[in-house]
């Protein structure tokens, strides 16, 4: 039972989803992203906010520009447990995630920017009473990520960028006995295991822009893997079952977050109409176990689990269109694959994003955007079994409505 439990804990923590994105990735990085279900991302060039998909879009800018974006996500996501009966209900509470983005040329080859945006983050909150406590709880994962970037022109077509990411995570796990009460002889809604922990985690990420004239151009980016080691978490075990009494113990736990591939294009048909289209790759296949370890744990390991992630795929595609001079509208479809199998953390399934988005031009420094954006998931169905083998099946659905607004400001 020391194993499995902890297990439960890991698991919660590494695997915990944004509801409306497939794995536990947040795409919400600028509103006028949103409006285009992020489709052309790194190769449209409009504002700063595109430096999160490739810093060589920076060669675009010929003055310094400042972008900063607010998004609000409320997923309505509720998950039944069929065998008990017992429904959960909105799951995944209401987020703001806030970014702010700042690009400067040096020369005419040359150009510097800085991003910062959260790229994962969760936090989903069952009820405390509910028989599935020991699997389902509270989980919240919250990341920061850093990320100063460089550009260089090579030409009159191509551009190459590069940059460094510091990620900063902090995450809060939160389990109750459930319906393990009836062994324990407590309450379902007793506590049972909670941890707290953060770290500090590094990675790179390199771009390059391919410019067939003013109005054609692509893009293409990688971003690395992150390796998040939360080193002697506070780990509390309030009944005893997994330390052999009740305490609080100090506990490793190493997540490596999946590298990312996106292609881009940008195609400007006329002085009013352009269409854009992005791919996404995430090597979600390299996450295939789970280990975490502690000096008070036989042979130095608390459990050992397979996980079963694939690699997943994200299509979107939008266009832009300009009515006048002050308002620009957009509107964009997105199709993002089951990364993997669903949990009660995850319950993961394809998603269809259907976004629509504008911009007001206020002043030629002084632009403001909004976006907004319905996630529709299918109905999915799976099975979790607790710490003393009894098997649950459940169900999930719901939908997730996205709107963010941005300002971005240019310098004389």
């Amino acid at each position: 039972m020391k194993k499995t439990q902890y297990s439960f804990l890991a698991i919660s923590i590494a695997l915990a989803s944004q509801v409306h994105a497939a794995g536990f990735q947040v795409v919400e990085h600028s509103a006028s992203g949103l409006g285009r279900a992020f489709s052309g991302d790194g190769a449209i060039g409009d504002n700063a906010s595109e430096i999160s998909a490739t810093p060589a879009v920076m060669t675009l800018f010929d003055k310094a520009q400042l972008s900063g974006a607010i998004s609000f996500i409320d997923p309505e996501i509720d998950v039944y447990d069929e065998t008990s009966g017992q429904q959960s209900n909105d799951v995944a509470p209401f987020q703001v995630v806030p970014a702010a983005y700042y690009v400067s040329p040096i020369n005419d080859q040359w150009a510097w920017g800085i991003g910062m945006f959260t790229s994962y983050g969760v936090t989903t909150d069952y009820p405390t009473d509910i028989d599935a406590g020991d699997m389902a709880g509270k989980t919240s994962l919250v990341s920061f990520n850093i990320n100063p970037n460089i550009a260089y022109r090579i030409n009159d077509h191509f551009s190459l960028g590069a940059g460094v990411s510091l990620v900063y995570a902090q995450a809060e796990l939160k389990r109750t006995q459930g319906s393990l009460s009836q062994f324990t002889g407590g309450n379902p809604s007793d506590s049972l295991i909670k941890m707290e922990g953060d770290t500090l985690g590094y990675g790179w990420n390199v771009g390059g822009l391919y410019e067939v004239n003013e109005n054609n151009r692509f893009s293409a980016s990688y971003r690395s893997a992150v390796d998040l080691k939360f080193k002697d978490g506070d780990f509390t075990d309030y009944s005893g079952s997994i330390l052999g009494s009740p305490g609080k113990v100090n506990a490793d736990l190493d997540i490596e977050l999946p590298d990312i591939v996106e292609l881009a294009g940008f195609h400007q048909l006329n002085k009013q109409w352009a269409i854009h289209y992005s791919w996404q790759w995430t090597n979600y296949s390299k996450f295939q176990e789970l280990r975490a370890t502690s000096d008070q744990c036989s042979s130095g390991t608390c459990f050992q689990k397979t996980e079963y992630y694939e690699d997943n795929q994200r299509w979107a595609i939008g266009t832009t269109y300009q009515a006048n001079e002050a308002w620009i509208f957009r509107a964009g479809f997105a199709y993002d694959e089951q990364a993997g199998k669903a949990t009660l953390s995850i319950p993961d399934s394809d998603r269809y994003w259907y976004s629509a988005g504008l911009t007001y031009i206020w002043s030629p420094n002084l632009s403001v955007d909004a976006g907004f954006t319905l996630v529709s998931s299918k109905k999915g169905s799976f099975t979790e079994t607790n710490a003393i083998g009894q098997t649950s099946t459940f169900s999930s659905e719901g939908p997730a409505y996205i709107s963010a607004v941005q300002l971005n400001y240019t310098f004389n």
